[in-house]
């Protein structure tokens, strides 16, 4: 748990003039974190803020999918919306505008969200027990 503690305080918030100072936003890197690093940390922000807002440009848009579908898939999160656009860029190496694609989706709590977490933190308690 303190590495994702410690991932939360080193998440990048984006904080452009349309977008007030979003607390629930992950910016997914595809090479920095390992995948269950955000969906792990996706669902601790589903529990602070009811919702997560997923954001990834480029390569990571596959991880960000990744993501999302597992924590639908396991019954925890519910699509609210998902946006794609692109957005220019500087490339480093040439020095030239680039476009890369960007993907930001919305996530909600599912009914049974804090059921399924407190069934998932008793079988984890169930674990540490037997060993």
């Amino acid at each position: 748990m303190e590495e994702i503690t410690e991932g939360m305080n080193n998440v990048n918030i984006n904080n452009n003039g349309n977008d007030f100072h979003k607390k629930n936003r992950i910016q997914v890197s595809n090479t920095k974190k390992p995948l269950f690093f955000y969906v792990n940390l996706a669902k601790r922000y589903m529990q602070q803020h009811n919702e997560v807002e997923l954001s990834a440009l480029g390569m990571a848009i596959a991880t960000v999918v990744t993501v999302a579908e597992i924590l639908k898939n396991n019954g925890l999160a519910v699509e609210k919306k998902i946006t794609t656009s692109t957005v220019d860029m500087k490339d480093e190496s040439r020095g030239r505008p680039i476009q890369k694609a960007k993907i930001e989706i919305l996530l909600g709590k599912t009914e049974n969200f804090d059921e399924l977490m407190a069934a998932a933190a008793e079988e984890r308690e169930a674990g540490d027990a037997e060993e």
